[in-house]
Formats: structure tokens, sequence, C-alpha cells
């Protein structure tokens, strides 16, 4: 299990729970639910680490911490 922090928020324009993974750019789920959204991340995730291995990006570690936004 990666230890990435991870933001759920409602999207309007969407009308789904959207899953953000701040520290993996780019990287999302989502889910017509809470539930469904908080279940989808580890695919995700994974599937965002392989692709940046297969074209040799470096993969961030976690930051163990809270992110900071202003």
């Amino acid at each position: 299990m990666h230890k990435y922090e991870m933001i759920i928020y409602w999207s309007d324009e969407d009308g789904v729970f959207v899953l953000d993974v701040p520290e993996l750019p780019g990287c999302m789920a989502h889910g017509d639910t809470r539930g469904e959204a908080l279940q989808a991340p580890g695919k995700a995730v994974a599937l965002w680490i392989e692709t940046a291995r297969a074209e040799g990006q470096p993969i961030p570690e976690p930051r163990g911490r809270r992110l900071m936004y202003a």
C-alpha cells in the first residue's frame, strides 16, 4: 500500500466524487459515492507508478505528512 496523501471532493461538472493524489501529478480516481472513490486509488496509483517506470520518469516518495496549500 502506497502512503500518498489523497484528497476527495465532489465534482458538480462530472457528477462524481473525485479522489486526487497530488504528489503524483494527474493521478486521480472517481466514483458515484465516496466509498466507491475510496476503493479506486490503489489501482490508479499502481498504474501511475507503472507508467512512470516504463517511461523512465522519477517516482516521488510519499512525503508522509500533510501537504500545504495556500
